[in-house]
């Protein structure tokens, strides 16, 4: 039962390594969400910032659109002023220009009497004061009037600028976010094909379990013609054993049924037992998951990905490691 147990967790070995050289691994998966879900919720911390931002933005838009309109009533009422102070400029002239003469003498020496005199002086001093006053107050109003458009061109600019910027934060942000979720929903669908994979994994590790059984049982001793192994030596962590390897790929799948694969080793089960795992040296580690009639006594095969690489181990004796 032990052995049968060591067997099927060296070939589930075999198996996890040749899908974690395939893609990715579950593990590596999960912690690509994890990952990604931090992500997601940074990403969400700056869209809720953007926005705030925006609508903050946006009121103080609003406001200045109040303004704008304030703005414009107080303008109207200016140019209504002025225009009111010109028609009322324009009449005290007419009716002065009606009188004729208006010196300070003419007046003296044509009223009747003092009283008369004095009111008619008085009557065109306040013209005078208040044509000056009609002058500056349309002085003043033009003044304020292009200050005033100035300013508030020159703030609607700056309001508008910072809108169109945070509307493109708020854009691009949102963007990342839906890559992110759909990132995340990919991570997901991956990790459901995994984990299918891992069970056909399981699944095909019990019948190689029971093929490797079968071999097992079937594998005869050494005949008299084939070399007898080598005297295997114990070391600490495993025992040595020399033998002869050759290089070989070749794509499908193995006698027990599991696909090849780099670290798929042929063995002689009567020498070396199915699901034992190895340490070749210039190779790595390896696992016993294969036999073939040309593999007897203390010859392995080990399985390369290409021709090239099979070619360049050729055969050679090398001295592997038990597990």
């Amino acid at each position: 039962m032990r052995r049968v147990s060591t067997i099927a967790a060296a070939l589930l070995f075999a198996l996890v390594s040749g899908a974690t050289a395939a893609g990715p691994t579950l593990k590596s998966l999960e912690s690509q969400r994890r990952a990604a879900v931090l992500d997601l919720y940074a990403l969400d911390s700056r869209i809720g910032a953007a926005q705030q931002r925006l609508s903050a933005l946006q009121q103080h838009a609003s406001a200045l659109r109040t303004q704008q309109q304030l703005l414009r009533q107080q303008l109207s009422a200016t140019r209504f002023t002025l225009t009111t102070s010109r028609q009322q400029l324009a009449e005290n002239l007419r009716n002065l220009y009606k009188r004729g003469n208006v010196s300070a003498l003419a007046v003296m020496l044509g009223a009747r009497s003092l009283d008369e005199a004095v009111t008619q002086l008085d009557t065109l001093n306040a013209v005078a004061d208040q044509s000056h006053k009609v002058v500056l107050v349309t002085m003043h109003a033009q003044v304020r009037l292009g200050t005033l458009r100035a300013r508030l061109a020159a703030h609607r600019a700056r309001i508008e600028a910072d809108v169109a910027a945070a509307q493109d934060t708020v854009g691009t942000l949102t963007n990342a976010r839906a890559r992110r979720l759909a990132f995340i929903a990919r991570l997901r669908t991956a990790e459901r094909v995994k984990t299918a994979e891992i069970r056909a994994m399981e699944a095909r590790v019990h019948a190689a379990q029971a093929k490797a059984a079968e071999l097992t049982s079937a594998a005869a001793p050494p005949v008299l013609s084939a070399p007898a192994p080598r005297a295997a030596s114990v070391v600490s962590g495993g025992r040595t054993i020399t033998v002869s390897s050759t290089g070989y790929s070749l794509a499908g799948h193995t006698a027990t049924g599991l696909p090849t694969g780099w670290g798929v080793v042929a063995v002689d089960p009567s020498v070396i037992p199915l699901g034992t795992k190895l340490t070749i040296p210039g190779y790595g580690e390896g696992v016993a998951a294969d036999t073939g009639s040309a593999v007897r006594g203390d010859d392995i095969d080990l399985w390369f990905p290409t021709p090239a690489q099979a070619r360049a181990w050729g055969r050679r004796t090398v001295t592997i490691t038990l597990h």
